[in-house]
């Protein structure tokens, strides 16, 4: 990125951030006044030296014992003054800084929430976690300190070049001359490094995402005994990581070994030019003792730009990585006016609907047509690809049609909100996700406040309540990552009880039997059937088995429904559900 592409962005990403200071513009304001406090007592310390040695070099007999002690006290309070101005600084300045770092976080969380299923798809979950987590520290720092240590530098420089012009005005231009050319040489650099810590908190986020496959995948990875692939995919990423870090730790040295040159450049020009002033009489001695210190206080502010320079890029990647995904408007959003789905009946009819998942031209679902009626028990079975699944995904409006209509009791989903809409619509999946909490947190996670008695009476009629009991802690057992401490078919029923707690007037079935034991379906049967009566029920099954008694079987495959109607007609009829049953019967 050149120059002149670097700040415009640079801007743009500033007043994307600067907003975020608008809760704390007190404390900003409290933080900026004890950084000017700091900055004027440090600003005062040339001028005591001067007036001593002033005294000391024109009229000795004036550098008295009184003079010495008001000239110390005075130094003194400047000092506590400082010392208190910096105290708020460093702590109330810092949480400020964590403040504004906590409620990015909670914006970038509450953003995440709002984007669909097709961005989740395609976005690994480690590179969101380090967006969120350690792009993010670096602007808590980034926060409190870019206003401070520009204002200081400001006050810093403009001070001491208006006390050096009063002194020694061609001595002050030579020493600002050398300025300008340290920018140009810099600048570059700069930009460099930038991009290199950007490039760093990619790689970054991919070793953690390589980190968390491995990790959740841990099972598999010692069943199969591929410990040593998983060894060599961390080490290439890891070596990829070191690879970018020292790249962006050789622009590091560049940048701060040549601040260091035109550090020293800058004090021996102004130590030679002003000796010659000095021995010419243009500059006494006292002034030009006191010219030295302010040249130290002016090149440690340029210095200390420079140094932030490092903090300052490492926050604005982080805030540039923050913006990135803020930007991504989610595709699946309430419409203006959204109505509340209330009172819901159940009935769902898919008007010729079109659905494909964007990453070619291929549909999934094409001009399907399917009314079911309300309370109606329905079952979706046929060949893998035939889009059951899909179609079930569509209902809760996880994706949005390519082209048709869904609608609920005669309403549009897309005319609806889509927390009313989901809220009415529960699912059971082969997949159960359990949370790492309890069993109490999990099933209480269909009904958010919920006490304890629904919770236990949701569990009794999913079939849990016994097991749960016998629990080492009973509804307080911790069940580990995604439920490892239990069994499939125990993880299935706490899902199940989750679903009746929520209690929704239509039911999606997602294979819910498929992964478990003959024993455990048994039981997860039984409960699934308590859970179905008196609501609209969709049914994706293999074991078609579990299906028999729906009321009216779909049969799916590429080319849409083949086949529908009751068990023992489809059966009869000898088409494609028949020779599923037989195989499957076999």
């Amino acid at each position: 990125m050149n120059n002149s592409e670097a700040k415009p962005k640079n801007t743009r990403l500033l007043k994307r951030f600067v907003p975020y200071y608008k809760k704390y513009s007190k404390t900003l304001i409290l933080d900026l006044l004890c950084a000017a406090l700091t900055t004027v007592c440090e600003l005062v310390l040339p001028q005591i030296v001067k007036s001593i040695t002033g005294a000391a070099t024109t009229d000795l007999a004036s550098l008295t014992v009184s003079f010495i002690i008001k000239c110390t006290l005075v130094y003194l309070v400047l000092r506590i003054i400082d010392a208190l101005a910096y105290n708020y600084m460093a702590t109330v300045g810092h949480v400020m800084g964590t403040r504004i770092e906590t409620d990015m976080r909670r914006d970038f969380f509450d953003h995440l929430q709002k984007l669909s299923f097709s961005y989740f798809d395609n976005t690994k979950v480690g590179s969101l976690m380090s967006r969120l987590t350690s792009d993010l520290f670096d602007v808590t720092e980034f926060a409190h300190h870019c206003p401070e240590e520009f204002f200081i530098a400001g006050i810093k420089i403009i001070g001491s070049f208006i006390i050096l012009c009063m002194t020694n005005i061609p001595l002050t231009l030579i020493t600002f001359s050398i300025i300008p050319v340290m920018i140009v040489v810099l600048v570059p650099v700069n930009h460099k490094m930038r991009a290199g810590f950007k490039e760093s908190r990619k790689t970054i986020a991919i070793l953690n995402s390589q980190i968390e496959d491995s990790l959740l995948g841990i099972h598999e990875v010692k069943s199969y005994a591929n410990e040593n692939i998983e060894k060599g995919k961390f080490e290439e990423g890891n070596l990829s990581f070191l690879s970018i870090k020292k790249q962006v730790y050789r622009y590091m040295g560049t940048f701060q070994s040549s601040t260091r040159f035109f550090d020293g450049l800058s004090y021996i020009v102004v130590v030679c030019a002003g000796a010659l002033f000095m021995k010419s009489g243009a500059i006494t001695p006292a002034d030009f003792v006191a010219y030295l210190l302010y040249v130290t206080t002016l090149l440690t502010s340029v210095r200390r730009i420079v140094e932030f320079a490092e903090q300052f890029q490492r926050g604005m990647t982080g805030i540039e990585r923050f913006c990135e995904i803020m930007d991504i408007e989610p595709d699946i959003k309430d419409i203006k006016g959204a109505k509340v789905l209330e009172n819901v009946r159940g009935e769902i009819v898919m008007d010729d609907i079109t659905f494909g998942y964007g990453d070619d031209d291929t549909k999934v679902i094409s001009n399907l047509t399917l009314n079911i009626k309300a309370g109606e028990n329905i079952a979706l079975v046929g060949p893998s690809g035939g889009g059951k699944t899909t179609l079930c995904s569509l209902l809760p409006r996880f994706y949005d049609l390519d082209s048709g209509r869904i609608t609920i009791d005669g309403e549009d989903i897309t005319k609806l909100t889509l927390e009313s809409l989901r809220r009415n619509i529960g699912v059971v999946n082969q997949n159960v996700y359990l949370f790492s909490s309890t069993v109490r947190e999990n099933i209480a996670y269909g009904k958010p406040g919920a006490t304890d008695e629904e919770i236990r009476a949701a569990a009794k009629l999913a079939g849990a309540d016994e097991f749960i009991e016998k629990l080492p802690e009973g509804y307080d057992t911790y069940v580990g990552e995604r439920g490892v401490k239990l069994s499939g078919g125990q993880k299935q029923r706490i899902s199940i009880a989750r679903v009746f707690l929520k209690n929704p007037p239509i039911l999606i079935l997602d294979e819910a039997t498929s992964a478990l034991d003959n024993e455990s379906e048994r039981l997860v049967q039984s409960s699934l059937e308590k859970l179905a009566r008196g609501r609209t029920v969709i049914t994706i099954a293999h074991r078609l088995t579990t299906i028999k008694n729906a009321d009216r079987i779909i049969v799916l495959d590429e080319s849409g429904i083949v086949e529908e109607g009751a068990h023992d007609e489809l059966v009869a009829d000898g088409g494609m559900y028949s020779e599923l049953y037989k195989l499957y019967s076999c």
